[in-house]
């Protein structure tokens, strides 16, 4: 059975990761553990850090983390009203170079819902 999307994403990531961090030194620990603790609950809660963490890797066109970031959104409980309203501000930031960044992220999110 062919693999979806996610499946193959989550597997490589984690897989990547893995191996980045078996032989890396402190200041890349460092930095690993302070993007995590980024994300954590504080004055605002994860699910809108994670919102946030998805715009900005809209307009920064990563797709790696606009697949991390839809994989914590749905998680945490972020609606299909609110993903549009973060992928609307991801394009109005970003202008059209975003929308294929915006098509892949779409059809993520539905293959996110279809596991569910």
């Amino acid at each position: 059975m062919k693999k979806t999307r996610v499946q193959e994403f989550r597997e490589e990531r984690e897989y990547l990761t893995k191996l980045t961090l078996a032989d890396a030194d402190l200041k890349i620990k460092r930095f690993f553990a302070l993007d995590h603790a980024a994300y954590e609950d504080g004055v605002i809660p994860p699910k809108y850090k994670e919102m946030m963490g998805l715009a900005c890797s809209m307009v920064l066109r990563c797709d790696d983390c606009i697949s991390y970031h839809l994989d914590q959104c749905q998680a945490l409980g972020v609606t299909k009203a609110e993903l549009q309203e973060v992928l609307n501000i991801a394009l109005i930031v970003g202008g059209s170079i975003v929308i294929p960044h915006l098509r892949r992220a779409v059809a993520y999110w539905e293959e996110l819902e279809s596991l569910n």
